[in-house]
């Protein structure tokens, strides 16, 4: 969360998605995210009184700390983010709590929900309403039971590295160790049901789930030139754990992407390093395995490595009330595979609900390439797409070309492919010769942006979209911000 968007809660005041308070209580603090996850969920601010004054979070308190607590005190579990922000020169705690799939939530062992400003525990009426809605629900694809065998399917090693990751980050919650039961800690976490994997606990945890379930299959591609054909480089399928054909498909996309020198003015020897910045390509790859529609058979995970960009496929669209322009934005997350996505957390690969896409975004500016793009197409699924940068092979200039504060301005509002008058609007300009001399066709003759359909300037069909010179002095300019 940046601080502008801390800053708009507080001055929203304390309602249905939002609680402020002073002290650090763990009790008190669950009982709000129980009410949240139960109610639409919504963000806790710690360090701020009732009225939205700053007091700040008072010194020897440990956020970790109370994550534990409150993560190993919800029932059944959920992913919520906590992360720390400072606002008047004080550190104040934020919670985000996502919408609960699995109502009814509960916060050692007492049920609590959400009405206006206040939480409330719930009562029978509210609890069997909760449960009555969840059983009209259809049960989710990573809940329903695998015909795998736990006894014969089951990789205990992957088991094992769970315990082992979670326990060093501070986030198991479960009594188990490296050397105990891998069927009673993945009963724990609700993976083993009635002696028999669930569909989750089969993808995460089996040696080979591909065998009862083809649509984990992550195929990855590395072409020659720029579009798709038989014409590639490598080739490789990866049908693993899911761990495990993550960083397969990780190391995939780093052996197949050049690496590129630049020079830096402050120092004499060269820099090398990758096309992409690697915490953006491990970002959009979780993100993937995350999010993607595992119930789709016809669906997957898909690679394609070209010479000018890098594309992430994942099956199944973007769920319901969200956009690609939310993505870059940030938003409460919605989880399609939240036990998948519980297991990612415990093992340190997923941080920020619904801020992945803006790490990613941050990644690339700071690394100097323009900015991905994400599209979701009912067929295809969801594309988040690299760009690689267009510049000599060995060296790579460390200043982009000056541009205007006109054309910095078109460069910063245009998102995608737009029309002539959607730029306009978003630029808030009501003039359109004004708009069309002194912003559009300075940025059109400096080569920072160009037409759709260049044969046809006038067409009615006409968008407009950066250059990879327009992504360069954008990201350069971001990086220098």
């Amino acid at each position: 969360m940046n601080r502008d968007t801390l800053l708009r809660l507080l001055s929203m005041g304390e309602n249905q998605r939002i609680e402020f308070k002073a002290g650090i209580n763990p009790a008190a603090i669950g009982r709000e995210v129980c009410a949240f996850l139960n109610s639409g969920g919504g963000y806790l601010v710690l360090g701020v009184r009732d009225k939205g004054d700053v007091v700040g979070i008072p010194p020897g308190n440990d956020l970790r700390d109370l994550e534990r607590q409150i993560v190993t005190g919800l029932a059944p579990g959920a992913l919520v983010s906590f992360e720390v922000q400072q606002l008047e020169g004080k550190p104040v705690w934020v919670i985000e709590v996502p919408a609960g799939r699995d109502i009814p939530f509960s916060f050692r062992n007492e049920i609590s929900v959400r009405e206006g400003e206040r939480t409330r525990r719930a009562d029978v009426d509210v609890i069997r309403d909760m449960v009555l809605r969840r059983q009209v629900e259809p049960e989710r694809w990573e809940r329903r039971l695998s015909d795998a065998n736990p006894a014969s399917d089951l990789d205990p090693e992957e088991v094992r590295n769970t315990v082992r990751q979670a326990t060093g980050l501070h986030r198991s919650g479960q009594a188990a160790d490296e050397t105990g039961n891998p069927v009673e800690f993945l009963e724990k976490l609700g993976f083993v049901k009635y002696g028999r994997l669930t569909n989750g606990g089969d993808v995460l945890f089996a040696s080979h789930p591909a065998a009862r379930h083809p649509q984990v299959r992550v195929r990855a591609v590395c072409y020659a030139r720029d579009q798709s054909d038989d014409n590639y480089r490598d080739h490789k399928n990866f049908e693993g754990p899911l761990v495990q054909a993550l960083e397969q498909a990780f190391a995939f996309v780093q052996r197949n992407t050049p690496s590129r020198a630049r020079f830096r003015p402050s120092r004499l020897a060269r820099e090398e390093r990758g096309l992409y910045p690697p915490e953006a390509i491990r970002e959009g790859l979780v993100n993937a395995f995350a999010h993607r529609d595992y119930a789709d058979f016809r669906g997957g995970i898909a690679i394609h490595v070209f010479p000018g960009r890098l594309e992430i496929r994942n099956s199944g669209i973007l769920p319901e009330g969200i956009s690609t322009d939310d993505l870059s934005k940030g938003h409460l997350s919605v989880l399609r595979n939240p036990d998948i996505a519980h297991v990612l957390y415990l093992r340190g690969m997923m941080e920020k609900l619904g801020r992945g896409c803006m790490m990613i975004r941050k990644s690339c500016r700071e690394y100097g390439i323009g900015m991905p793009e994400w599209r979701s197409d009912p067929k295809t699924g969801v594309t988040l797409t690299f760009f690689a940068p267009e510049v000599a092979p060995e060296v790579t200039p460390e200043v982009a070309p000056e541009v205007t504060p006109e054309v910095r301005s078109v460069l910063e509002a245009l998102v995608g492919t737009m029309p002539r008058r959607m730029l306009q609007e978003k630029l808030g300009l009501k003039d359109p010769e004004h708009f069309r001399k002194h912003y559009l066709l300075p940025a059109l003759e400096g080569g920072f942006v160009e037409m759709t359909i260049p044969d046809k300037p006038q067409s009615s069909r006409q968008g407009y979209r950066l250059t990879p010179m327009g992504r360069q002095a954008l990201a350069q300019r971001g990086s220098g911000d």
